[in-house]
Formats: C-alpha cells, structure tokens, sequence
C-alpha cells in the first residue's frame, strides 16, 4: 500500500471496486467491528457492507476483508496487540480538539476528509488532554505509579480515564426487551 496516495478504490479479479474513505465512515465501521453485542462473522459483513460501495463477489470476501483492514490500519502490519489505550468513540471529544488544533480547521465541517489525512493529523496530536488521559491508561495497565498529579487528574477524571464497559449480547438482549415495553 502505497501510503503517498490516497487510495479511494482497490480492483480485485481485474474488475475496480470504490470504497468509502471518509474519516466518519471509517469511524462507524471500526465502531461495527467492535460492537460486542454482535457476533464477530456479522460485524465483519456489516463493516465490509459499508466499506465498499458495491457488493464483493464471494470468491473476492478475504482479499476484501484484508484490503479494508490494511486500509482502517493506514497500511502498517498489525504487530503485537498491546493494552487498549484510547477508544474512538469514548475519547471522540478530546481527539477532535486536538485533530482540529493540528488541522487549523474545524473538521466535522468539511465535506470530505479522506481517513489517512486524519489519521495524519491525529498522528500528529501532541500534549494535551487527550495524550495525558492515554499516558495515565498505559501506566495503569502496565501497573506503573502515577505521578501525584496524574493522581489527582485520576481522581477528578476517572470517567473519562477509564474505559466503559462493553456491551454484551445479553445486555443488548435486556435492552431490546425493555425498549419493547417502555
């Protein structure tokens, strides 16, 4: 993948396939993907539904499926998974200040905002609250001390620190149900 263009279709068995490159579309795919209250196997076929702009011939889904995870990780092998550090829906708030403080612009008002040149811009988030929120997560779960103030920002921040529970089928299950009645 070459990371000095920004791709906006892919071809497949000689046929060319476009795809949503948006940054908010790629946010509620990743969103999809990591929707507990689903099973895997469907969170894949949503989130390649709402990638690519037409449906993917059966013998094409695996290279389809990888080309659009190669995509959403800016082309860079995934590694070995390390603690959850940040999520993009909890931490939205704090990573567009800081996005749009990198970009110079406010960019929820832009009508197109291709994912790798906010992924560039996110990349390029320095000091703020949202890095001191990342760096008192790793120091937890790498069971480091927090510093005094990193204590007290803990403290008077916990909510926003620490990670909300993920939903669950069962919990969907109960909320579909009392939905159903209220």
């Amino acid at each position: 993948m070459n990371v000095y263009r920004l791709p906006k279709a892919v071809e497949f068995g000689g046929l060319e396939y476009s795809f949503a490159s948006d940054y908010r579309d790629i946010l509620e795919i990743i969103e999809y993907l990591n929707d507990a209250s689903r099973p895997l196997y469907m969170r894949w076929q949503i989130a390649v539904g709402l990638f690519y702009d037409e449906r993917i011939p059966d013998c094409h889904a695996e290279e389809a499926m990888q080309y659009m995870a190669e995509f959403i990780s800016y082309g860079e092998s995934e590694g070995k998974p390390g603690p959850k550090l940040m999520d993009w829906n909890q931490d939205a708030h704090f990573i567009i200040g800081d996005v749009n403080k990198i970009a110079g612009m406010e960019v929820r008002e832009t009508k197109y905002l291709h994912w790798w040149t906010f992924l560039s811009y996110f990349y390029g988030i320095g000091e703020g609250q949202f890095s001191t929120i990342v760096s008192i997560r790793s120091k937890k779960s790498s069971g480091k001390k927090l510093e005094k103030w990193e204590e007290d920002f803990y403290r008077k921040n916990k909510d926003k620190v620490d990670f909300r529970k993920p939903k669950t089928q069962e919990d969907a299950a109960i909320q579909d149900y009392f939905t159903k009645w209220l």
